[in-house]
């Protein structure tokens, strides 16, 4: 089916787990972890920021550590090929493109960037991780756990000791991680061009995703329209399972560096 070309690749952070990130859900597709946070809390409520800035100013730490596996090198390889006819990541960890792949269409933002909430400024989170350690000096804690966007449990006193920093471009401004928090709405521009991707594609390979966000379900919804074949590969089963051709049950590190193998 791959070998064929015209391959539209929607990864979710099933892909990721094998590089330390954990995933929102377990192989059975049963939650782990705690919800994340909501862009409606996040905007609402001060002290809940305050919360979400310091467990991340920890966790983030693992996502930037985090080197690309198997699985993100071997979609790179079909990439390089000139099998696909786009690349849709529902993750915000960067390790596609750690891998060498291009032009990836980041549904839900990059924890590397920061934005600001009043004036639109764009920086760098390694420069906001400087700053956060200037303000914090004698702040240490250790996480309990971690989730894929980079949140972490930490103990109440850690976070009640913890300070934020606002915007150095306008002075006043509230930062935020420059990622799709959930109850908010999706760039269109980002959706339309995975909808493209798809349109233009002849199999739509989902790759480490359960599906159940309608961010990523409905592009196998779109796939199945058209008439499109779609193969999921995944830890356990999908909502998108009865729309499939192929549905594979298996570690993605073995199962896409196995692909690349074949067609070599």
């Amino acid at each position: 089916m791959v070998a064929g070309g015209g391959v539209a690749v929607l990864t979710g952070a099933g892909i990721s787990t094998e590089s330390g990130i954990p995933d929102y859900r377990g192989p059975d597709g049963a939650e782990v972890r705690r919800a994340p946070m909501t862009y409606q809390t996040f905007t609402g409520d001060a002290a809940a920021r305050r919360r979400y800035w310091a467990r991340s100013h920890v966790g983030w730490r693992t996502i930037a550590r985090a080197a690309p596996n198997a699985g993100h090198r071997a979609v790179a390889e079909l990439q390089r090929r000139g099998l696909l006819t786009g690349l849709i990541t529902q993750n915000v960890d960067g390790l596609h493109q750690g891998a060498g792949a291009s032009g990836v269409i980041e549904l839900h933002g990059n924890l590397d960037r920061v934005v600001c909430l009043d004036c639109g400024d764009t920086t760098r989170r390694d420069d906001l991780d400087q700053r956060l350690r200037m303000a914090n000096p004698v702040w240490h804690t250790q996480a309990l756990a971690v989730n894929p966007d980079g949140d972490v449990d930490l103990p109440d006193e850690a976070v009640d000791r913890f300070r934020v920093v606002d915007c150095r471009s306008c002075g006043h401004g509230t930062l935020k991680p420059d990622v799709v928090f959930f109850g908010e709405t999706v760039p269109r521009p980002l959706v339309d061009a995975s909808f493209a991707a798809v349109h233009d594609a002849r199999l739509l390979l989902v790759l480490g995703s359960s599906l159940t966000v309608m961010s990523g379900r409905r592009f196998v919804l779109r796939a199945a329209k058209l008439g499109i074949p779609v193969a999921i590969v995944n830890r356990g089963s999908t909502r998108g399972d009865d729309y499939a051709t192929l549905t594979v049950d298996a570690p993605l590190g073995a199962v896409l560096p196995e692909i690349v193998r074949m067609m070599r």
